[in-house]
């Protein structure tokens, strides 16, 4: 009894002085301008965007993303081949150390197949981002109307 005792301490001892040690990479990692786009009733996929900012000294990996909006989440990029441009899944996305990385139309990005729910324009969904790690950041992203996401980067382009 006194040997499991001891050997509890022991791993309670470690796992916390390696919680000091070790900050998983979700914590190491900001999220800006996050929105998914609302798609017309009957489509069954859509994508979501954001600028990631790894704040740590660092490279990180992000691996994957989960939703209960969507029956699979995969990370995806666009890609011209053959005159064309094409869409295909990534294994994973690196940020590296001290640097901004954009998911944004057009490139990487977090894409949505399947959806259980309509994305209705105002209304957030639930999305974590999965780290290399096992890290998980949990987010509410807000479902924004393709056209007002553009009328807003055209206004902040006029105010500049």
């Amino acid at each position: 009894m006194r040997n499991i005792i001891r050997s509890t301490l022991l791993l309670a001892t470690l796992f916390g002085f390696s919680g000091v040690l070790f900050a998983g990479a979700a914590e190491q990692v900001t999220v800006a301008d996050a929105y998914v786009r609302a798609v017309p009733p009957g489509q069954p996929n859509s994508a979501s965007f954001m600028t990631l900012t790894n704040t740590s000294s660092n490279d990180i990996v992000l691996k994957g993303a989960e939703s209960p909006a969507a029956k699979a989440v995969e990370l995806h990029t666009h890609t011209m081949s053959d005159g064309m441009m094409r869409m295909r899944q990534v294994e994973k996305i690196d940020l590296p150390a001290g640097q901004n990385v954009k998911l944004q139309p057009g490139g990487l990005h977090v894409m949505m197949i399947g959806l259980q729910q309509s994305l209705v324009p105002g209304e957030q969904i639930d999305l974590s981002l999965v780290f290399e790690d096992g890290s998980k950041m949990a987010l509410k992203v807000p479902v924004v109307k393709l056209q007002m996401k553009m009328q807003d980067a055209a206004m902040k382009q006029k105010m500049n």
